[in-house]
């Protein structure tokens, strides 16, 4: 009997919808269990660090992760995870392209926090606390002090492969159960497609597999872009001859145009097609040319765009972070993390 192959899971910087996807396979995922020997999965079972360390190299067959690069400790899990793995799979839209939390690269470390842990209205933090690098504890019922410490953020959120070179992309946010369910397949069967590919999606835009396509115009041309939150699309009727941002036209297909079916636009988690450099480069330059205004009348264009408030995390939802102009430049060395904080 051969051995089955060894799979890793791993998440970084994400929310966990990842994982989520992976419960969502449903009696699926006893067949998983069926064909894969699951050696390192932290977040379901009780796997250490040095549980991989003693791997041999290159001994996992697929190392799914999943999630940004934003600590330290990511940076060096998934370099170990590279060194002990054939197969290195970025999993879901934050790992391939540095998804929404990618968006904080907008601003500077320093920034970020302060808008996360002092400015945000559902913050309530009257002393100012923020992460520290270490904690000396005093325990005065043990007499003793302990340490605590907190990973070293990186100065900016990045894709994983400006970290590791990566073998295969599975997009989504999260990816559907369906979706990482074919990917897997294709890479049991031993049947690899090129390396660098997307696997378990389609090559075709989105528009492609939506149920309101026929009823989008050969051309699109519309005076006003609207916001879900604002006015209610109409039922069986194209969302972007509406006027809604619909990211189908310049989006990978393979979801079912799941937020569709939902009445909702879509927002691009499936990341972009073969041939386009930049994401939200062919989608400004799409929304720019279906809006039905002539070059003299610049009052009613500007008035068009801005009714979108954000623009970038619109366009850039999911791929700021592998953009071409990806981040703002900051300090590399944030000053309001403190290095020591005894209590």
């Amino acid at each position: 009997m051969s051995e089955k192959p060894k799979v890793a899971w791993y998440w970084c910087a994400s929310c966990g919808g990842c994982e989520e996807s992976f419960v969502d396979l449903a009696e699926r995922l006893l067949k998983v269990f069926e064909a894969v020997d699951i050696v390192f999965c932290p977040v379901a079972m009780d796997f250490k660090r040095e549980d991989v360390e003693k791997l041999p190299d290159g001994s996992i067959t697929v190392a799914l992760i999943n999630g940004g690069i934003r600590l330290k400790e990511h940076e060096e899990m998934v370099k170990l995870l590279r060194k002990k793995s054939k197969i290195v799979i970025a999993y879901g839209a934050c790992s391939a392209w540095g998804g929404i939390p990618g968006l904080a690269n907008l601003y500077n470390l320093d920034e970020a926090l302060e808008r996360k842990y002092l400015e945000v209205p559902t913050i309530e933090n009257p002393k100012e606390v923020l992460p520290t690098k270490k904690i000396i504890v005093n325990i005065p019922e043990a007499k003793m002090k302990a340490e605590l410490e907190l990973p070293e953020p990186l100065p900016v959120l990045l894709p994983l492969d400006k970290v590791i070179d990566v073998d295969y992309y599975i997009p989504g946010c999260p990816p559907t159960p369906d979706v990482f369910w074919n990917a897997l397949q294709a890479l049991l069967s031993g049947n690899l497609p090129p390396k660098g590919a997307i696997v378990g999606a389609s090559n075709r835009s989105l528009c492609d597999e939506c149920s309101l396509n026929e009823t989008k115009p050969e051309k699109v041309l519309v005076k006003e872009f609207k916001r879900p939150d604002k006015a209610k699309p109409e039922p069986n009727k194209c969302l972007l001859a509406q006027g809604f941002l619909c990211m189908g036209p310049v989006t990978r297909g393979g979801c079912t145009a799941l937020c569709i079916k939902g009445n909702m636009p879509c927002t691009g988690c499936f990341g972009l097609l073969d041939g386009i450099v930049d994401y939200g480069g062919k989608a400004i330059s799409y929304f720019g040319s279906i809006l039905d205004y002539s070059p003299v009348e610049d009052k009613e264009i500007k008035k068009a765009f801005d009714s979108i408030p954000d623009w970038v995390g619109t366009i850039y939802k999911y791929s700021l972070a592998s953009a071409k102009l990806s981040h703002k430049a900051g300090a590399k060395k944030p000053k309001r993390i403190k290095e020591v904080v005894e209590i």
